[in-house]
Formats: C-alpha cells, structure tokens, sequence
C-alpha cells in the first residue's frame, strides 16, 4: 500500500511547488451529511409539486418522481461544483473544494464523471465504499476521485492585508497610465504579486541596508515587466515605487471581488498563495 500523506504537492512547469492539505473522509462525511440535507429538502419539495400529477396519473407521478430524484441528486452537486469551482454548499462551510490532482483546470467533464460515480461509491450505504476507498489511498480519494483525477482539498483561511492602510498617504504617479498598468496586470503572476506583498508587509522587520537591497532587487524585477515613462518614476524611491505597483495590482479587487481565474483575480490569489506559503 503506498505511503498515506496529507498534502497534495503540485509542481507547475517553472519548478515552483505548492501545497494543498487533503480533506480527510471525516470532514468530507460532514460536508456530504449538509448537502445530503439539501438534496432531501429539494427533493421533498418536488414531491410536493407532483401531487397533483400523482392524482391525475400515478403512473406518470411515479416515472417523473424518479427521474427528478434523480437528476436533483446528480444535478445538485454538478452545478454547484461548476458555478463554483468545485464547491457545493456543504464544501463551502467546511472550506473544501474539488481540484484536479496534477494542478490543471478543472473541467466540466471530471465534475461530471467524479459525480456519476457516487452511486458506486455509496454503496451499499453511507459511502461505505468511498471511505475505505479513501482510507486506502494516499491521497484520500474514492472512486469518483480516482476516475476523474481529482482531489478533495482544505482551503486556507484567508488573510487580507489592510491595503488601505499599507498604501495611504502618497500619491501614485503610476495611476496616469491605465493602459501600462493593464499590461503590468497581464504580465504579473499570483506569485510574483504574493512575494512583493509579503515583502511590504514585513519591510519594518528587515536591517535598513538589506531592506534598501531587497526593494532595489524586486523593482528592477518589476520595472523590466513593464515599463512607465520617466517622469511617474524619477525620484520615486524603489519602496515607493513597489507600493504604487501594489496598488496597480490591487485596485481592481477592492473596488470589486474578481471572479475566480480571471486576471482581475491576481490580487485575490496573490494572498492565497502567500497564506499557504506562510501556513
């Protein structure tokens, strides 16, 4: 049997590994129990809705029962986990969420196929067969998982950074070229957006010559992504300079929530990645 771990380790292309802590099957029965709730409240009310097809023709009463059962049961945790990104109502309190075990996209069909399998898994009751299934797998998987190459993960609690409070008080000179600062959003990575942020938020803990070093080091890096003219840059200090990067790269997520993936996104995931990192 191979070795049990906890964690999902993913390696993207350049080298960079993260971690993501797998969800255990009793967290995962809790999260099942709330949308099992769910699915017998919808249920309930859709045989409240065919009584009077019972009355008119218990024959067509009965076939249309089954078939919204099931369609309800699948469907629930199909939408749910596409609309949001792997989530259904019970992941979405205990902070679990559906992902592709190598670090890809997840895709419709995976959500559909992992879904499908449930009934297998549940047999003969209560997910006897996906829980020792997911004893029995490293990575804590039941069949559906195993078959659609997913994972079921912890999300972090995410903790956002006061940004008003880190970029208050100075002008930013940057802000008078939208279409640089767009291209600079484009260019940045969560990562990269990730390292300059811990950075900022933890420069009163750095000796000053180091501090002087380490802010030259990450603008230069900055500045070759994208380039804005001479005069919102002369005089500016590179810790200046980095701040104003920050609030480029964040403007768009505290005027509104990005949806999850788009590039608008970058600040939201930026503080993600760095909860993990620290965690």
């Amino acid at each position: 049997m191979p070795e049990k771990t906890n964690t999902l380790l993913i390696r993207t292309p350049e080298g960079i590994v993260f971690s993501r802590l797998l969800a255990g099957p009793v967290v995962r029965f809790g999260a099942w129990l709330l949308d099992f709730a769910v699915v017998a409240a919808l249920t309930a009310a859709f045989s409240m809705a065919m009584i009077l097809v019972h009355i008119v023709s218990p024959d067509i009463g009965g076939a249309l029962t089954i078939i919204g059962y099931f369609v309800i049961t699948f469907g629930y945790s199909i939408v749910c986990e596409w609309r949001w990104h792997g989530q259904t109502l019970g992941k979405r309190i205990f902070r679990l969420r559906v992902v592709d075990a190598s670090g890809l996209h997840l895709q419709f069909n995976q959500i559909i196929l992992r879904n499908l399998l449930r009934f297998v898994d549940s047999l003969p009751a209560l997910y006897f067969v996906g829980g020792v299934t997911m004893l029995a797998n490293r990575r804590t998987q039941r069949l559906g998982d195993l078959a659609a190459n997913t994972v079921v993960v912890h999300l972090p609690e995410i903790f956002e950074p006061d940004l008003s409070r880190l970029l208050a008080g100075k002008y930013n000179s940057l802000r008078q070229y939208p279409h640089i600062g767009a291209r600079l959003r484009q260019r940045v990575s969560a990562q990269e957006a990730a390292i300059l942020l811990r950075a900022l938020t933890r420069r009163e803990k750095f000796e000053p010559q180091a501090r002087v070093d380490l802010f030259a080091e990450i603008s230069a890096h900055f500045r070759s992504l994208a380039e804005f003219p001479p005069e919102a840059t002369d005089g500016v200090t590179d810790e200046q300079y980095l701040l104003n990067i920050v609030d480029i790269l964040y403007q768009s997520s505290r005027t509104k929530r990005a949806e999850p993936g788009s590039r608008e996104s970058v600040a939201d995931d930026a503080i993600e990645y760095e909860t993990q990192r620290s965690a």
